[in-house]
């Protein structure tokens, strides 16, 4: 058998802000009524924490749920544990219509921490990052330039992306373009 590998191995960049590739992470896409007691138990067994409100990330003792549209969450949880997860949450959710995938060797994981991090988002995604419309906990599905993505803000001020594996090279490439040290334009400095 392989060895599972990140799309990146790890790559980390320094300008502006740090730009890292964070490595393996277990995602699974879970779509369901939000408002089952069933669905919500499920979600709770799985991460440890309830579905989150929208446009919001919760965080739980055994991962995470991010909120993706109406009726579709993202989990995370540690990636050796995806596919167990996933088993669990269509046993759980057998009499229930759903969907849970692994979705972790799809996708790719990257930071951009320090104190132009919010610059560095600003300048690729069209979403409103001044502070007080934008805080910890938030979570945006939007484009990045020319791909999809999503991400989050975590309580330390760092971002973080998921995209799609197959445009880890471009997203990489795009933000340590935006946090190069010649490309500041000070608006949230």
């Amino acid at each position: 058998m392989s060895k599972a590998v990140s799309a990146m191995n790890g790559a980390s960049f320094a300008g502006l802000a740090k730009v890292t590739e964070t490595g393996l992470g277990g995602m699974i896409t879970l779509r369901g009524d939000f408002a089952s007691a069933k669905f919500q138990t499920a979600v709770k067994a799985a991460t440890g924490t309830q579905v989150p409100a929208t446009r919001k990330i919760a965080f739980g003792d055994r991962g995470a749920a991010a909120w993706m549209s109406p009726d579709e969450l993202l989990l995370l949880v540690d990636y050796d544990s995806a596919d167990a997860v996933v088993a669990k949450l269509s046993e759980d959710l057998a009499a229930e219509h759903h969907m849970a995938v692994n979705v972790s060797d799809a996708r790719a994981c990257f930071a951009v921490s320090g104190d132009a991090a919010r610059e560095v988002i600003a300048k690729v995604a069209p979403v409103d990052l001044e502070a007080g419309q934008f805080e910890a906990g938030d979570f945006r599905r939007t484009r990045f330039a020319q791909v999809a993505g999503a991400f989050w803000l975590d309580e330390a001020g760092a971002f973080h992306i998921v995209c799609f594996r197959s445009v880890a090279v471009y997203m990489y490439d795009l933000l340590c373009a935006a946090a190069h040290p010649q490309s500041k334009v000070g608006v949230y400095a």
